[in-house]
């Protein structure tokens, strides 16, 4: 069973006919967010613009809106979010805009009522920091930035 969670969405001036976000699946777990501009706008390649959704949301204490690219402008047009995932605070209340990347190699236009990012909503937790003199061993220590993926085949 999925958890629903009540949030308030006020729509704003520019926003009036637009729908509100919505899941375009039963299973989607993010909801598209259309593009609230007034008149067309190019995004040239290389280039990013600030698009209005229209709207402002309310969400309750503990949880955080992600928004994030849609998968099919990205691999279609090289269309993403600049700041993706971008975070939506429980306490902001202004506007969500969306900074759109255009790393493709033609003029990407965006239209009013457009689908151009997904916003995913989540809980949260707050960290309490418990400072240590020592980590505690593990598998990995402190491997990273690609350790896992070299072979430790001999050659032969």
């Amino acid at each position: 069973m999925v958890e629903e969670v009540r949030v308030s969405i006020r729509r704003l001036s520019g926003g009036d006919d637009l729908a509100v976000p919505a899941y375009m699946t039963p299973g989607a777990a993010g909801m598209d967010l259309a593009a609230a501009v007034v008149k067309e706008v190019a995004i040239l390649p290389g280039e990013r613009a600030l698009i209005p959704t229209g709207f402002c949301i309310v969400l309750p204490e503990g949880f955080e809106a992600e928004i994030r690219p849609r998968s099919g402008l990205a691999l279609k047009n090289g269309i993403t979010l600049l700041n993706a995932p971008g975070t939506i605070d429980a306490d902001y209340r202004g506007e969500i805009k969306l900074i759109l990347m255009n790393h493709g190699q033609e003029p990407f236009l965006v239209r009013r009522g457009d689908r151009v990012a997904q916003m995913v909503v989540h809980r949260v937790s707050r960290v309490v920091w418990m400072e240590i003199d020592e980590a505690p061993p593990s598998l990995r220590g402190d491997g990273g930035f690609g350790h896992t993926s070299v072979s430790t085949r001999k050659a032969g």
